[in-house]
């Protein structure tokens, strides 16, 4: 939890797990959601005492956790493992500037098509998911940066144009990319 001592790497065996902050005033807003084969916690390799987030399980998990001398300890001595863990740790933090650039400049719709891509693993190995794990619009509505309103109008707007549907659950069609990519 925010503000816990950071002294464990979590990994997602399966499962979902939401990551939270909370500001000292209490807004909250939903900054990811990690699935099965992703790591939680990791800052505390590199010296972070405390946890600036709260992880809650979302979906039914199963999560490994790691004691960050024995992470570090097999970092050192396990390169097969290394040689993946850091690309991990990489393209997390890619994923973190893309976000703030998305927060920056691009609009409310934009960033929500974006966030329903990468829900659906767009741009990942493998086929996407088309079917969005359950999630309400308030939590998107937090990993936007809007309204749940705006959520709202802006998810019957994608479904009118074909974009999402609801059937067996929020599906996400690759044609959302084109409001992505749309100037």
């Amino acid at each position: 939890s925010q503000g816990d001592p950071a002294e464990n790497v979590f990994y997602i065996q399966q499962g979902r797990v939401k990551i939270k902050v909370k500001s000292k005033q209490g807004k909250e807003a939903v900054i990811a959601i990690l699935g099965a084969g992703e790591f939680l916690g990791e800052a505390c390799l590199i010296g972070q005492t405390v946890c600036l987030a709260t992880a809650t399980a979302i979906a039914p998990s199963t999560i490994l956790r790691i004691e960050k001398n024995e992470m570090l300890r097999v970092l050192h001595e396990e390169r097969t493992f290394s040689d993946l863990f850091i690309p991990y740790v990489l393209s997390r933090n890619v994923r973190a500037q893309e976000d703030l650039v998305d927060q920056l400049f691009n609009s409310s719709e934009q960033r929500l098509a974006r966030t329903l891509l990468l829900l659906a693993n767009y741009g990942k190995e493998g086929t996407p998911e088309t079917v969005v794990p359950e999630i309400n619009q308030e939590t998107l509505a937090g990993m936007v940066g809007t309204t749940r309103s705006r959520v709202s109008f802006f998810m019957n707007k994608f479904k009118k144009l074909g974009f999402i549907d609801y059937k067996n659950g929020l599906r996400v069609h690759r044609s959302l990319l084109n409001i992505v990519l749309h100037d």
